[in-house]
């Protein structure tokens, strides 16, 4: 792992966080996944490769690592949960869910929390391809940026800019 990771690992460790490290350093994503998100970063691509879970302490918020893109989790929600909740909101809107998956085709959920309401992190694959944006309920779809790339976003939680809890 590089420079950025290692920091976050020690940072996450120090700060109680629930971190498993993989004992093989492959990666196996389901086809689903594979197909759907073609770009994923290389960047994450290396700590889904090490880490096998990150939780925060309260539980309440999480990475999506392997398992949970591959629904091998314990982890009750599943990886595209805010997906779902959109999609279940647009009803029989064909156009609507239509926007809904197109949007998510291009958003790789990377962290999810229910700490003061559903929010999450993504890897922007359209716009600013690898930049971190952050969405809440219940306009998920609705996301502002927050960092360049995952790295940049590993020092924002490092430094306290940005609370996951």
């Amino acid at each position: 792992m590089n420079k950025k990771y290692s920091e976050f690992i020690s940072w996450a460790k120090d700060n109680g966080w629930d971190i498993t490290f993989k004992s093989e350093s492959g990666l196996e994503l389901a086809d689903n996944i594979i197909s759907r998100y073609k770009e994923i970063p290389q960047s994450y691509v290396e700590f889904l490769k090490g880490i096998k879970q990150c939780i925060a302490p309260s539980e309440k918020t999480w990475f999506i690592c392997e398992d949970e893109y591959n629904n091998n989790s314990n982890i009750a929600f599943k990886w595209n949960e805010f997906e779902l909740l959109s999609l279940e909101a647009a009803e029989n809107d064909k156009e609507w869910k239509t926007e809904i998956v197109s949007w998510w085709d291009k958003h790789l959920p990377i962290v999810m929390s229910v700490d003061e309401g559903y929010s999450f992190y993504a890897i922007d694959l359209n716009d600013n391809i690898g930049s971190i944006v952050q969405g809440f309920e219940p306009e998920f779809e609705e996301v502002e940026k927050i960092a360049n790339n995952i790295e940049d976003f590993f020092e924002l939680i490092i430094t306290g800019t940005i609370e996951l809890l």
